[in-house]
């Protein structure tokens, strides 16, 4: 298995799922008109979200133990408590697949933390400490500036949060940033720690373990990892599909509504590592990735490479992805 990257549904998964995929392609696709009291007034700002990712790689490349991560953690925070927001930060030490000790910062950012009715919007924060799939080899040990594989995520959450209050919701909202994510072992790691899915996604293996609440629950979650790539396609992704159908058939749902369809085929696009692994397995709260799957390739041309910078971010993908999260909060009011 190659974790954080994308392979084809098997036969035997799709058979799995067979009868649920049917019943969510079916749900999407003979869907009947929009309604247009169902749209969501509240609109994404591309704009502003593409100055957030910018600000976070501002700070240089976010990898474990760093000052560039330590700072835009600050950066993080401050934003949200900005917005308004009740944050908690959840320190930790956690144990990289070489022995390392990193020092690993989740960032909880609570709308309305009164209420006991909660969903997540989640993504991570760190940038990879190797490019080990950039083209030219002699960088492989460079780290990745993680403009889409880390700030991205992070920018439409901030986008959402500083607009919120307008959505007037009655359910709380938690943004979750996840710290290590990204250190699972490359390819000149011994094997064995190449083979091992627990050397990624340290920070939510973590947070799902040990929630920021004494027995914390949500009625769902969103990942979002990967969300700025020019020519983004988010198709359906396996493991959200095997824990949160409903909430995938919502979202792409959603998607129809916030014009931003092109972006979300009616497809099955391949499982992936992430953060809403251990979300869905540990902490069990259904959670589905948005996040952008390539037929035979990479996630895009730029993943775990150098030139995941901001001049790479389009933010028509930024919009597309925020302004379907925007309606899938905003359907809350309605349910």
């Amino acid at each position: 298995m190659i974790f954080k990257f994308p392979y084809l549904l098997s036969v035997i998964g799709v058979l799995l799922l067979g009868a649920g995929c049917k019943g969510s392609d079916a749900s999407v696709q003979n869907a009947s008109e929009i309604d247009s009291s169902r749209i969501c007034s509240v609109k994404f700002n591309a704009d502003s979200a593409f100055s957030f990712v910018k600000a976070q790689c501002d700070f240089g490349a976010r990898t474990p133990n760093s000052e560039a991560i330590e700072r835009c953690g600050d950066y993080i925070v401050r934003k949200f408590r900005g917005h308004g927001l009740d944050v908690t930060e959840q320190r930790t030490v956690v144990k990289g697949w070489d022995g390392k000790d990193l020092r690993c910062r989740n960032i909880i950012a609570a709308y309305k933390p009164e209420l006991a009715d909660r969903i997540i919007i989640a993504g991570h924060y760190d940038a990879r400490p190797w490019a080990d799939h950039d083209p030219d080899s002699t960088l492989h040990r460079t780290p990745v500036m993680a403009a889409n594989d880390g700030a991205s995520g992070i920018a439409v959450m901030m986008e959402i949060a500083r607009q919120i209050d307008r959505l007037n919701l009655a359910v709380g909202i938690d943004f979750i940033c996840f710290d290590a994510e990204d250190y699972g072992a490359p390819y000149w790691a011994p094997q064995e720690a190449q083979d091992n899915a627990d050397n990624w996604c340290l920070g939510s293996q973590y947070w799902s373990r040990n929630p920021h609440r004494p027995n914390y629950t949500a009625r769902y979650g969103v990942l979002l990892d990967m969300v700025g790539g020019r020519g983004s396609k988010f198709h359906y992704e396996g493991f959200s599909l095997q824990f949160a159908q409903d909430v995938v058939v919502r979202a792409w749902e959603a998607a129809r509504y916030a014009e931003a369809a092109d972006f979300f085929p009616q497809e099955n696009g391949g499982y992936v590592t992430d953060d809403h692994v251990p979300m869905n397995t540990i902490a069990l709260i259904p959670t589905i990735n948005i996040i952008p799957y390539n037929k035979g390739a990479n996630f895009t041309s730029h993943w775990h490479t150098t030139h995941d910078t901001p001049e790479n971010i389009d933010p028509a993908t930024l919009r597309a992805v925020g302004q379907t999260v925007l309606q899938l909060l905003s359907e809350e009011n309605s349910n």
